[in-house]
């Protein structure tokens, strides 16, 4: 087995027409890691993810699957000869085929006997528990249900790489957690790279051990999903990793080195200590209360447990236990 690692991109760059949707990306995935790539519609995560599938061509850089080359402005493996599964956002499943057959399409392309690929077809159904829907076709299946037959697919085939794109997006809360659980027990298990794009925060820190932020074709941050919550590059980045308040002055916090300007995320305020403010919002979210304060260095969001303890216009105290200060990302 090959000691480097799993996938390796180097500066690549994918245009459509003249239109660059990829721009000098570099990044590395070690066997047995989950890299996410998160940012909105248009960041160009998808359009990595296609490019080391091997579907779309590169103008520029180059694409290292175990440390061979697949993709370059002049070479290009063909997907099927590369070591990856892909999970699509929209399926790709065929409409011919029932869910059964499709799960065991790979595992029978891999050399296994027609019995023992189905019955590990139907053993993986049942877990993505559409067991009951084995002899159905895609045009009988509903949008979570085909999502979950891809997923299926994916997992039979036990690649080197999984590639998913936004796999779980169609699927209902419970569901989704139980397969992001699902699909970090298997990677780790096989010892197989995955690198998982998607646009949802809470799903994109949950499944990874390196998050990629990436905007307007280019990586704006790589780290783990606590540095990226906790620390993240600049005012886009806090944004996009959770809720995030901006406020400038002697903040007076743990962290905090004098007057500049911090991030402040809600749980990392409290209620109780020397600070006055007013309470301007309150939001019940179920597991936990959202508050928005005014106060003397501006707005701050505040989180706690539980139902809400305190009105609109209601004057409470607060302690703000922890900071970013903007510009010190590394």
């Amino acid at each position: 087995m090959s000691s480097g690692p799993a996938v390796r991109v180097d500066g690549v760059v994918v245009r459509y027409g003249d239109a660059p949707a990829v721009q000098g990306v570099d990044l590395e995935v070690a066997a047995g890691e989950t890299v996410a790539l998160l940012g909105p519609s248009g960041s160009g995560k998808t359009t990595l993810l296609y490019a080391i599938a091997g579907f779309l061509p590169l103008s520029g850089g180059e694409i290292y699957l175990d440390e061979a080359l697949v993709s370059s402005p002049t070479v290009s493996t063909p997907p099927e000869q590369r070591p990856v599964a892909m999970v699509f956002q929209h399926y790709g499943l065929w409409p011919h085929m029932d869910a059964l057959d499709t799960v065991a399409y790979p595992l029978r392309r891999a050399g296994e006997g027609r019995g023992p690929a189905r019955a590990r077809a139907a053993e993986l159904l049942e877990q993505m528990r559409i067991g009951h829907l084995a002899a159905r076709r895609p045009a009988e299946l509903s949008g979570g249900e085909q999502q979950r037959v891809g997923l299926a697919r994916a997992l039979a085939r036990r690649p080197a790489i999984y590639l998913l794109d936004e796999p779980t997006a169609h699927l209902d809360t419970v569901l989704k957690a139980d397969l992001q659980a699902e699909l970090a027990t298997r990677v780790h298990a096989d010892g197989a790279a995955a690198i998982h794009a998607t646009h949802d925060v809470e799903e994109a820190l949950a499944v990874a051990d390196r998050v990629v932020l990436m905007r307007d074709g280019e990586v704006v941050q790589v780290a783990p999903p606590g540095t990226v919550y906790a620390e993240p590059a600049d005012d886009w980045a806090a944004r996009l990793t959770g809720p995030a308040s901006f406020v400038e002055g002697d903040i007076g916090a743990t962290g905090a080195a004098g007057p500049g300007r911090y991030l402040v995320r809600p749980d990392w305020v409290r209620f109780g200590g020397s600070r006055p403010a007013t309470v301007a919002d309150v939001r019940f979210r179920g597991t936990h209360t959202d508050y928005r304060l005014h106060t003397e260095l501006g707005v701050i969001l505040l989180r706690e447990p539980g139902p809400p303890r305190f009105a609109v216009e209601a004057a409470v105290d607060y302690t703000v236990e922890r900071v970013w200060r903007m510009g010190d990302a590394r």
